[in-house]
């Protein structure tokens, strides 16, 4: 059973509800059908019922059996909008804007929707941005636990098993925060660490990387690695994690053998944290585009309730394999 379907199992074994806000997006239909048909999540589609049952008939799509909310006739539309305000009203945000919000910005309605448990996580990201899809999340659901850091990460299902734990590996931070200093970095491997053990069922190994290894060579760039490094054995000693290392003596065992013969993780490293956003989000495109790996992202960690980011890129494969994985994420919460 490949990685995506092992999810899946785990899934059907506690059915959970998760949001699809973008219903003018074709894709979400279609993701829509097969996970019905798949039966291991409830899905809310944020909508006209009768016009998303049209779309989807036209394109020979079933989903009949969603759940269906349309904001301009919701009954209990109010309670959302009030709650917002609730929430908000102390940075300033009027009434008035908290129902525009609601029944203007699916985000934002399906957010509240999470936050007052009414459903268990939501999926976004096919035709808006992340920024749009986590500002939202960001305001009102906020951090949980002593990690400060939320962050964004890829599941990556390389076709070659040789690397990585059978081929599969998370890169962080890869969708959301830009440059973070060491104290973030520490905080990104240690959540990454965490979710490889929530949604791999294996002991995660963390390269924190760099374009040095062992200091062959020196600069602020290479001691904010370490510093970060040294935050990680302190925060979490019971996660196998180093650094700093290239990324071929972090995966490839023979070269790990001559540049870290010293370390516990490289050659066999499985979860990748790298320095920036612009290093992890061009390589997870590299990997998934030459690398011809399935990317599944960009997942989300450290929020109180799950809320997952697509990429506008995506599939509705795509699309159903994280909506599988938020699944997993709200059973574990």
């Amino acid at each position: 059973m490949d990685f995506i379907e092992n999810i899946k199992e785990k899934a059907r074994k506690s059915i959970k509800t998760i949001i699809l806000p973008e219903t003018e997006d074709i894709r979400i239909l279609e993701a829509t059908d097969k996970i019905l048909k798949e039966k291991f999540a409830k899905i809310i589609l944020i909508g006209n019922q009768k016009e998303l049952i049209k779309k989807a008939k036209e394109h020979n799509l079933d989903i009949t059996n969603a759940i269906f909310y349309d904001p301009q006739k919701m009954k209990n539309i109010d309670y959302y909008i009030n709650e917002l305000y609730n929430i908000r009203k102390i940075k300033g945000m009027t009434l008035q804007e908290a129902e525009k919000l609601i029944k203007t910005n699916s985000r934002y309605l399906a957010t509240m929707m999470v936050k007052l448990g009414d459903a268990d996580g939501y999926v976004s990201g096919a035709n808006h941005s992340t920024a749009d899809t986590f500002k939202p999340v960001l305001r009102i659901i906020k951090g949980s636990g002593t990690i400060k850091t939320i962050s964004a990460f890829f599941i990556m299902d390389c076709p070659d098993k040789n690397y990585g734990e059978d081929g599969i590996f998370i890169f962080a931070d890869s969708g959301m925060n830009e440059n973070p200093d060491a104290e973030a970095l520490s905080d990104i491997a240690v959540s990454s660490g965490r979710s490889f053990k929530e949604l791999i069922e294996k002991e995660p190994k963390i390269a924190m990387l760099s374009y040095s290894t062992k200091g062959s060579a020196k600069s602020e760039l290479t001691k904010k690695v370490i510093t970060a490094t040294n935050l990680v054995h302190q925060k979490a000693p019971e996660l196998l994690c180093d650094g700093e290392l290239q990324l071929d003596a972090a995966i490839v065992p023979e070269v790990a053998k001559m540049k870290a013969p010293l370390s516990s993780v490289a050659g066999q490293a499985n979860t990748l944290i790298f320095p920036d956003l612009n290093t992890g989000n061009i390589a997870y495109k590299l990997v998934q585009r030459l690398g011809h790996a399935k990317a599944y992202g960009p997942l989300c960690q450290g929020l109180a309730k799950p809320v997952n980011d697509l990429s506008r890129g995506c599939s509705s494969d795509d699309i159903v394999g994280v909506v599988a994985i938020t699944c997993v994420q709200a059973k574990n919460i």
